[in-house]
């Protein structure tokens, strides 16, 4: 997705009047991912923002022929994307994001430049410390060969079922795996890996910030990829902030809860939490 696109939506929430919400996508995922949750939210009365991370091709086809564009995307940088590109709301927006989603919303967060914030499933920061073994073998994927840190990574289908759609039946894991799944940057878990070895790591939270608005951390039971020891962890990262924060596990859910069949369920958690406060 262009970064014109990308404006272009800026421009539209802008000209709407409405109260902005950005959407952030994680790793082996594209903006389109969110579709579905942007047309929810526009319908109850939000201008939606799906933003891509930097070079982020317009559909899988195109990121699958061209998985190169995807390579060196850092913590850092994507959260810079974002960033910059929320400043040109005239409005604070209401900030989603799934998996390193997830982590880049807590650091927007952490600016103190999303009015609420929802972290689903989100990638761990500096400062999280468990290492689930069933995260470790989703990570083992890129981590296990360390020129992966400089490559844009694919999933393969056994892998695409065992970090992402492990609790949908195998019919809809191939349809969401054939639908959804792209190559991703190495780079993002490999500082994830050693956050809490480098004091200079890009993953890493200002939790403490007054600004950082109400957040709600959600997780999915079943996730093998972020289980709830480390959603969990993140939640009291953040939990002696002075605004709001929560969190709630869903049920029989997998990482691919915010894409597969039950995605309206997260959705709606989600908007109940920010009518809260936007």
């Amino acid at each position: 997705m262009s970064l014109q696109t990308d404006l272009a939506q800026v421009d539209a929430a802008n000209a709407s009047g409405l109260p902005p919400v950005v959407f952030i996508h994680g790793l082996w995922l594209l903006p389109s991912s969110w579709q579905r949750w942007a047309e929810a939210f526009a319908e109850d009365g939000y201008a939606p923002v799906v933003a891509g991370w930097p070079d982020d091709p317009d559909t899988v086809a195109e990121a699958n022929a061209h998985p190169e564009v995807f390579a060196r995307k850092s913590v850092g940088q994507v959260a810079d994307h974002f960033c910059d590109l929320i400043s040109k709301l005239d409005r604070k927006p209401a900030v989603i994001g799934h998996s390193f989603g997830g982590l880049i919303t807590q650091i927007v967060a952490g600016r103190g430049l999303s009015v609420a914030s929802v972290a689903i499933d989100p990638a761990p920061f500096r400062g999280v410390l468990p290492l689930p073994i069933s995260a470790l073998r989703v990570a083992s994927v890129v981590l296990g060969n360390p020129a992966n840190y400089h490559r844009a990574v694919p999933l393969t289908y056994d892998q695409f079922r065992y970090g992402f759609a492990n609790a949908v039946t195998e019919e809809e894991a191939r349809q969401l795996y054939e639908t959804f799944a792209v190559p991703a940057s190495g780079e993002p878990l490999f500082q994830a890996a050693v956050a809490n070895l480098n004091p200079w790591t890009e993953a890493k939270v200002d939790t403490n910030n007054p600004d950082r608005g109400p957040l709600l951390v959600i997780s999915g039971e079943r996730d093998h990829t972020v289980p709830w020891s480390i959603a969990n962890a993140s939640y009291k990262q953040q939990k002696d902030n002075r605004h709001i924060t929560e969190i709630v596990e869903i049920p029989g859910r997998g990482h691919s809860l915010t894409i597969d069949s039950g995605w309206h369920e997260v959705a709606d958690t989600a908007l109940t939490f920010i009518k809260r406060f936007h």
